[in-house]
């Protein structure tokens, strides 16, 4: 298993539970074309790209290029690190068809290629990244970010602080915290936050 620090960004559910079984990583799915139209999503993404950094794994066709190309004109002012699979021609077995261009999916390769694709992108699998404590739902209700009447509003304004969409579900908030800070950091970022909420 691969660990990663940034957050990898995919196409499909697919393409995620294949890299699953591959890296240690927040993998986060554009839902192909979907990506377009969901400023939440792309919020989140954009504030990956310039906390951890971000790295784009699409597919080797030409949608996923446009989607590369979209992703890299959100995150601007981030750090993008672009994972390039190879063209090869096929299907992968779930489907009765081959797609447009008949070029397998991320979903579609290797261990090995991906593996690869990464060391040739000049991300290192070797680099050991210490695996963070989860926080929960239970955390965030325990809190009053979830659970209570102005859940949303806290959640809202704690956004704000840590540098992460302020629109963000409780879902999207638990991710996104879960990515960027971990167990540990969150709850210190947390009671600075109280602290100073406190004092205004």
């Amino acid at each position: 298993m691969i660990r990663l620090a940034q957050a990898v960004v995919v196409e499909g559910k697919y393409d995620k539970k294949t890299l699953e079984n591959i890296i240690d990583a927040y993998i986060i799915t554009t839902d192909g074309f979907g990506i377009f139209k969901d400023k939440e999503k792309c919020d989140l993404i954009r504030s990956l790209s310039q906390k951890n950094g971000i790295i784009v794994m699409t597919d080797s066709d030409s949608a996923g290029a446009v989607i590369r190309s979209y992703l890299k004109n959100i995150c601007k002012d981030g750090s993008i690190i672009n994972v390039y699979i190879p063209q090869i021609l096929g299907k992968e077995k779930r489907k009765t068809s081959f797609g447009k261009e008949g070029l397998l999916g991320v979903e579609g390769m290797t261990a090995d290629i991906i593996k690869q694709a990464l060391v040739n992108s000049g991300v290192s699998e070797f680099k050991e990244i210490k695996v963070k404590k989860k926080i929960t739902k239970t955390d965030l209700y325990k809190i009053g970010l979830s659970g209570s009447n102005n859940s949303s509003d806290l959640r809202k304004r704690l956004s704000v602080f840590l540098g992460l969409p302020s629109n963000l579900s409780a879902n999207a908030f638990l991710d996104a915290v879960n990515a960027v800070y971990g167990y540990d950091r969150f709850f210190e970022e947390w009671k600075k936050w109280e602290q100073e909420a406190d004092k205004s």
